[in-house]
C-alpha cells in the first residue's frame, strides 16, 4: 500500500482474501445445515412423543382388556358349574322318580326334572354368552398389543434418526442427514401403520 491510499494486491493477498471468502461462504452453509437439523430434530422428537403416548395407551388398554377377559371366563366357569349342579340335582331327581312307586312323588319329581332342565338351558346360554364375551375381549387384547408393538417400533426408528441427527450436526456429512431424514420417513411410515390398526 502506498502513502496516498493506493492499494496493490500481491498473489498471496488475493489467494487470502479468496480463501476467507470461502471459509464465510461454507460457514452459512454449515449454519444452514444446523439450523434445518435442530428444527427436524424438534419436529421428530415431537412426533416420536406422541407415538410413544400411543404406545403407552395401548399396552395399557390391552391389559383392562385381557383382564376383561379373564373376568367373564371366570364368570363363565362359575356359571358351567351352576350348570352341574343343577344337572345333578335333576340327575338325583330323576333316580327318585323312577325308585318311587307313589304317583304323586312321580309327578313331582318329573317337575323339578323339567325345571331343572328349563334351568340348565338358561345356565347354558349365560355361560355361552359370557364366553363369547371373553373371546372377544381377548381378540381385542392381542389388537391392541399388536398396536403396541407398531408404536414401540415407530418410536424406536425415530429415536435411531435422532441419534444420527447428532452423529450428522457433529460430522456434517451430508449423507449422515439423508440417513436420518430416511429414518424419519420410515418411523413416520410404520406409525401411520400403527395408526391404521396394520
Amino acid at each position: 500500500m502506498s502513502a496516498g491510499g493506493f492499494h496493490v494486491h500481491g498473489p498471496h493477498d488475493h489467494e487470502l482474501e479468496h480463501a476467507a471468502q470461502g471459509a464465510h461462504d461454507n460457514h452459512e452453509k454449515g449454519a444452514g445445515m444446523i439450523a434445518q437439523i435442530a428444527v427436524i430434530t424438534a419436529i421428530i422428537a415431537t412426533v416420536g412423543a406422541i407415538f410413544s403416548y400411543m404406545g403407552g395407551a395401548t399396552q395399557a388398554n390391552a391389559g383392562l382388556y385381557k383382564n376383561n377377559a379373564a373376568i367373564k371366563k371366570t364368570e363363565a366357569a362359575n356359571q358351567w358349574n351352576f350348570f352341574q349342579a343343577k344337572s345333578t340335582k335333576q340327575s338325583l331327581a330323576e333316580v327318585s322318580r323312577d325308585l318311587t312307586t307313589v304317583a304323586a312323588d312321580k309327578t313331582r319329581y318329573q317337575a323339578k326334572i323339567d325345571r331343572y332342565e328349563k334351568e340348565k338351558n338358561e345356565i347354558k346360554l349365560a355361560a355361552e354368552k359370557l364366553e363369547s364375551e371373553s373371546t372377544v375381549w381377548d381378540k381385542s387384547s392381542d389388537e391392541q398389543m399388536h398396536q403396541h408393538h407398531r408404536w414401540a417400533q415407530a418410536t424406536t426408528v425415530l429415536q435411531i434418526s435422532i441419534a444420527l441427527a447428532a452423529i450428522a450436526l457433529l460430522t456434517r456429512k451430508k449423507w449422515m442427514e439423508y440417513g436420518m431424514f430416511a429414518l424419519a420417513g420410515i418411523g413416520v411410515a410404520v406409525g401411520l401403520l400403527a395408526a391404521l390398526h396394520i
